[in-house]
């Protein structure tokens, strides 16, 4: 499978998100020769335990994510970031769990955009938007470098296109940039090989960065 970043985007500080840096962001892309092939959409649930009292379950996660994602669809993928844990079930799993009713998804976000090709890259950018309403919460794009699944082999080329992607953008003067956040796969056991268990991880991650340094804007 090709490695994937997925980057976020961090406003300036006292700067919201808006449809406006989606909007050139996508501009952006064409404008480097990025030739669009369609929509794509992901979704992200926080999940709580139902129970009266976490205390009697003290090994039961307090909360974890599920995460569906555009180019695994018959996949879910769970991430329990307080157990450094990434399972991968089968995407029936959900309707398993509202039946069980054991965990409630309290929150649902999903992901929606366009994807790009550009050259030997796939671009998806898109917006963060809460499940029943049209308020921006963040911005994401995937870059992904098709003719390599090792990470190391491909921390430079991926590194070099970031910077590229940067210098196009910024002049735009657009307030604020992408980020691409380091982790180390290695404490959710997973290997150098890229797997779709590194995007769920990615996903969580950025979902807790976001939630921590953006303010939305009061609409599009």
């Amino acid at each position: 499978m090709p490695v994937k970043w997925v980057l976020y985007w961090q406003p300036n500080q006292g700067s919201t998100v808006s449809t406006q840096i989606l909007n050139e962001s996508a501009q952006c892309v064409e404008s480097i020769n990025g030739v669009k092939e369609g929509r794509w959409k992901a979704a992200l649930n926080y999940y709580k335990p139902m129970l009266r009292d976490q205390s009697t379950h003290p090994d039961l996660p307090r909360d974890f994510l599920g995460i569906s994602l555009a180019d695994q669809p018959t996949k879910y993928y769970f991430v329990i970031r307080s157990q450094r844990l990434v399972v991968e079930a089968d995407a029936s799993i959900q309707l398993i769990m509202e039946k069980l009713q054991s965990y409630k998804s309290k929150v649902s976000i999903y992901f929606d955009g366009f994807q790009y090709l550009l050259g030997d890259f796939r671009l998806r950018v898109g917006r963060v938007v809460p499940v029943h309403s049209e308020t921006i919460r963040g911005i994401v794009m995937e870059v992904e470098y098709l003719p390599i699944s090792s990470m190391e082999k491909a921390r430079k080329v991926m590194e070099e296109f970031v910077e590229i992607w940067h210098e196009a953008l910024s002049k735009r003067s657009l307030s604020g940039r992408f980020v691409n956040t380091e982790l180390n796969f290695g404490e959710f056991g997973l290997a150098d090989t890229y797997t779709p268990q590194h995007t769920g991880v990615q996903y969580a991650i950025v979902m807790a960065h976001m939630i921590a340094t953006v303010q939305p804007a009061a609409r599009g």
